[in-house]
């Protein structure tokens, strides 16, 4: 007997349907891989906008009196530093300094954050934050929100007649409560693609009307919908991490490029002292950015070769379809971390030349 549980489905999924999209099954949900195309899509989102169902992903409100204390000995950024309104990214660290997951923490409203999971994730991130969390209150909100994102040079304009809120005093990695379509949502300036953008979480029986909304105005426009294709090569292109790839419980912060949202000035958090033996004796290894020299695509688990040597394995690679490149990822001993560094990567049994690039692979212009 089969006993594998059935796919979830998000309340979008009806909308994918009609639209003809390509479901596959991820995370344990049945989510649309691509409507029209990943590289037609992903165009669309450099150069205009995208719309994503990414209700898959899990919400967890921490609040109470004792929030702030429970997401500072949780996380590894500052979560003391943020305001009501501003958001940060962050990580769920275990003891030995290895990523549970990675994280955006929101404080949406006094006294209480919202901390947006990786659905992969998702039960054991709730079972961690729970026992650990003291006298904090920790929600598993993930069955009340849809969430939308729309991204995209285009998106603040598309947006904007559907919203009470003042859009371009939205700051990015900044958050508020307002109205879209009518439906009451949590607006936030934050996105996974590299370009400008809202993430919209809405009540899950309200989300379909307002999804149809957004693509019928934003059509004229050029805004699409996109799927995780494209949401994926969107986020390689723009050197952001995905868990279970290029950051696993097996790989640290400071190792994989992510100093920035380790705060070891601020005090105890779980996996501190392994974070400060790190940044003490260094560590042996860096993500970096690759770029394939010779025709070819280095992708997630391709072995990667030094000098006749196999050093580690690719984290992500794809075609970038805005840069037309053949891009990748893999941690690299720290003697090959300099930019212009060379190694090989081995795709259908022939080694390939690649060299170390700066990342992201791409920015966006400023508009």
């Amino acid at each position: 007997m089969d006993r594998t549980p059935p796919l979830k489905r998000t309340p979008l999924h009806a909308v994918h349907v009609e639209a003809g999209a390509r479901l596959v099954p991820f995370a344990g949900w049945e989510m649309p891989v691509q409507y029209a195309g990943v590289v037609e899509e992903h165009l669309a989102v450099r150069v205009a906008a995208g719309l994503f169902d990414v209700s898959h992903m899990g919400e967890v409100e921490v609040c109470g009196p004792g929030a702030t204390d429970a997401l500072q000995r949780l996380t590894c950024n500052d979560v003391a530093a943020l305001a009501p309104g501003q958001a940060h990214y962050s990580a769920l660290l275990l003891p030995d300094g290895g990523i549970l997951d990675d994280v955006i923490v929101y404080r949406w409203r006094e006294g209480s954050f919202l901390v947006v999971v990786n659905a992969s994730n998702a039960a054991a991130d709730l079972a961690w934050m729970r026992e650990h969390a003291g006298g904090a209150q920790v929600l598993d909100r993930s069955d009340e929100f849809a969430l939308i994102a729309i991204q995209g040079p285009k998106a603040s304009e598309i947006l904007a007649p559907f919203t009470d809120t003042a859009l371009e005093r939205l700051r990015y990695y900044h958050v508020t409560q307002a109205k879209v379509a009518g439906e009451n949502a949590i607006v936030a300036r934050t996105g996974y693609t590299g370009e400008d953008g809202f993430e919209l979480f809405l009540p899950t029986a309200r989300a379909a009307g307002v999804w149809r909304r957004l693509l019928a105005a934003g059509a004229p426009l050029g805004l699409v919908a996109a799927g995780l294709g494209a949401r994926d090569t969107l986020r390689l292109e723009a050197g952001m991490l995905l868990h279970g790839n290029d950051i696993t419980t097996e790989t640290s912060p400071l190792e994989a490029g992510l100093d920035f949202i380790v705060k070891l000035e601020r005090g105890e958090f779980l996996g501190r002292d392994a974070l400060l033996a790190q940044r003490r004796d260094g560590v042996r290894r860096r993500m970096c950015g690759l770029e394939t020299i010779d025709p070819g695509i280095a992708r997630h688990g391709y072995p990667v070769w030094i000098e006749g040597q196999q050093v580690s394995e690719v984290t992500s690679g794809s075609y970038a379809p805005f840069l037309k490149k053949n891009i990748a990822r893999a941690y690299l001993p720290i003697s090959h971390t300099e930019v212009g560094a060379e190694v090989e990567v081995e795709v259908r049994q022939r080694r390939l030349r690649a060299r170390v690039v700066p990342t992201p692979f791409y920015r966006r212009p400023r508009r």
